[in-house]
């Protein structure tokens, strides 16, 4: 073990989990889930006295060693990494001995792992709701555990639940029971037996309702939602069958998708088994499937081979966006995969402009030394890690060969744990006849420097050409030029390119109020439902400082909770003088309703304090 993880206190080279098996109870009363976690721990050296697990605002009740109860203790808190929970085992261990560590926990009301709704917060305003996202840090604000990616275990789960409600979790389900000591409550089983990293242990409950859509594939929703989903997402099996063609066999047997209620908090989180999507996704064309074939990668790059430490988070979202894109240009072509990258790079820039060109949160590779992996999250990794290895492609004889190096990286890593030096060995030994052409790479550039890349890869232009053609013309246009404009300038691009043109305005200096007045005149863009596209729009407006549009703003930033359109809108609302007192109020409004990580961050972003509240 040579890494250790700065974001852990769990001593993997001390000591390895190989499996959990979960039972608990999830009480929406208490907004609490208790239970028994029982680990089943490999020691790693002799002599071995006492172990440590992560927690985060956990109680602990009692902890046994194969059956025996032993004496443990709860370290300091952390700010963000939690509480160490330091266990004296009641006999010595030798290398390579297993024991059962169980451990009755209770999780508090406040963990950052899950999301408590209301029946209000919900779609059928009938029944309450939970779900969780552990990913990076919180599988621990859930139970002990060894809350680290450099270590993978297989689990199974027995969740009771009130009776009306279904469980769902990241694994292949095995069946359900009426709960012996509750006959108001129903015990659903889990089991995963694909080693995974902690933080893709997930959970939901609420009133969820399934159809088929391809062989190994249902997908979830509440049922006001759920035709709706099971059409946008019909495309999910050809993504399946294109990503094995691409990266190898599935290895995980089922396939389903969740649909969550508007606060959750990012685009998809690739739960194996279960990936969790935001309603955002539902565009009614199917246009933002991108983010489904994201996630169907993230079975290759992520889940089955997955990054060491968070250092080294690109390995899993560089190398995942690569496959998401390899999708895309299979089944729409090689012209459309060139088309997403340029505006994964404008992506990367508008990031970067945000963040400043000298942040150390835009190097490849940050140091997360006393650094919260939620407050480092951007699209760095993703397309910064892109571009690199589109780079590579190019220098490297084309995307077949390169593809050929993808499959080798899966194959040497699978099931384990990498970091960047490791996929960087592996690369030159599998171009070892390139090696001059390796060595013009400036690494140092790539992975530890700031800012843009060294290199910009090339892109074909050609889908991308009437988005930059359209976006000059306003730009430069003139209070004179401005009844040129008409909605036959809009009538032949696709979504994607309307999603491009407003992004490349977006890098540009703002535009003149009057111009974002007429744009809405000629092309409507108020009425256009697709996320992409509004939130683009709204900031568009915000930043051209046009006052009608601050109510439609806030209510984007406050309707659904992806950061990814929620951080933006509010910070370009609390940048807008005119606006600034009304965004913070009405975060403070809507704070109790928002995901707690998603709160702590908008905090962060419009200067709140933590404990203040309307």
């Amino acid at each position: 073990m040579a890494e250790s993880d700065p974001s852990s206190f769990a001593s993997p080279a001390d000591h390895l989990t190989q499996h959990l098996y979960l039972r608990c109870r999830v009480d929406f009363g208490s907004r609490t889930l208790r239970g028994t976690a029982a680990l089943t721990v490999r020691a790693g050296r002799d002599g071995l006295r006492c172990l440590a697990l992560d927690t985060k605002d956990l109680q602990i009740s009692k902890v046994a060693v194969n059956g025996q109860e032993t004496k443990f203790a709860l370290g300091q808190r952390h700010s963000f990494k939690g509480t160490p929970l330091e266990i004296t085992l009641p006999f010595e261990l030798r290398r390579g001995q297993d024991v059962i560590v169980e451990s009755s926990f209770e999780t508090s009301p406040k963990s950052s792992a899950l999301q408590w709704l209301t029946p209000e917060q919900t779609s059928g305003k009938r029944h309450p709701f939970l779900f969780s996202q552990c990913q990076a840090i919180h599988c621990r604000a859930i139970l002990p555990c060894q809350d680290t990616p450099s270590v993978k275990l297989t689990y199974y789960a027995e969740v009771s639940v009130p009776k009306e409600l279904v469980a769902l979790m990241s694994a292949n389900r095995d069946g359900e029971m009426p709960d012996p000591e509750d006959c108001n409550r129903k015990i659903y089983r889990f089991s995963q037996k694909v080693p995974i990293p902690c933080y893709l242990i997930a959970f939901v409950v609420g009133a969820l309702e399934s159809r088929q859509i391809g062989p190994r594939t249902l997908v979830w929703a509440e049922k006001e939602l759920v035709d709706k989903s099971a059409y946008e997402f019909a495309e999910t099996e050809a993504m399946l069958k294109t990503a094995e063609d691409l990266a190898g066999p599935y290895v995980w047997g089922q396939y389903d998708l969740l649909v969550l209620p508007p606060s959750f908090p990012y685009g998809g989180m690739e739960n194996p088994c279960l990936t969790f999507v935001t309603p955002t996704l539902l565009a009614g064309d199917r246009s933002l499937s991108n983010v489904i074939a994201h996630e169907i990668s993230h079975s290759w790059t992520g889940n089955l081979v997955t990054n060491k430490t968070w250092e080294h988070f690109w390995l899993n979202e560089g190398h995942t966006v690569y496959l998401e894109r390899r999708i895309g240009g299979r089944l729409f072509g090689e012209q459309f995969r060139h088309f997403q990258a340029l505006g994964g790079w404008r992506e990367l820039q508008n990031t970067i402009n945000t963040l400043g060109d000298t942040n150390p949160f835009t190097n490849l590779i940050p140091n997360l030394n006393e650094v919260d992996p939620d407050v480092a999250y951007s699209t760095v990794p993703y397309e910064k890690g892109f571009a690199l290895l589109f780079h590579l492609e190019q220098l490297l004889g084309g995307p077949d060969v390169f593809i050929g190096f993808l499959k080798a990286y899966i194959q040497q890593f699978a099931y384990k744990s990498a970091v960047t030096e490791d996929w960087k060995k592996l690369l030159y030994s599998y171009f070892k006849d390139k090696v001059d052409v390796l060595n013009k790479v400036d690494w140092n550039a790539w992975m530890h420097t700031p800012g843009m890349p060294p290199v910009k890869p090339t892109y074909d232009m050609t889908l991308s050409n009437a988005c930059v053609a359209l976006s000059q013309r306003w730009s430069k246009a003139k209070e004179s030029d401005l009844c040129s404009f008409s909605s036959a300038d809009i009538k032949d691009l696709s979504s994607h390119q309307l999603i491009e043109f407003l992004a490349l305005l977006l890098l540009d200096a703002p535009l003149p109020l009057s111009h974002v007045k007429q744009m809405q005149e000629v092309y409507n863009f108020n009425a256009v439902n697709n996320s992409e596209i509004r939130f683009r729009w709204l900031r568009v407006c915000i930043q051209a400082k046009w006052e009608e549009a601050i109510p439609l703003a806030l209510k984007m930033a406050t309707e659904q909770g992806r950061m990814k359109f929620t951080r933006p809108l509010f910070r370009d609302l609390y940048n807008f003088e005119k606006s600034r007192d009304q965004v913070v109020s009405s975060f403070m409004q809507h704070r109790a309703r928002m995901h707690p990580v998603a709160a702590m961050l908008v905090a962060k972003d419009l200067k709140v304090g933590q404990g203040q509240t309307a």
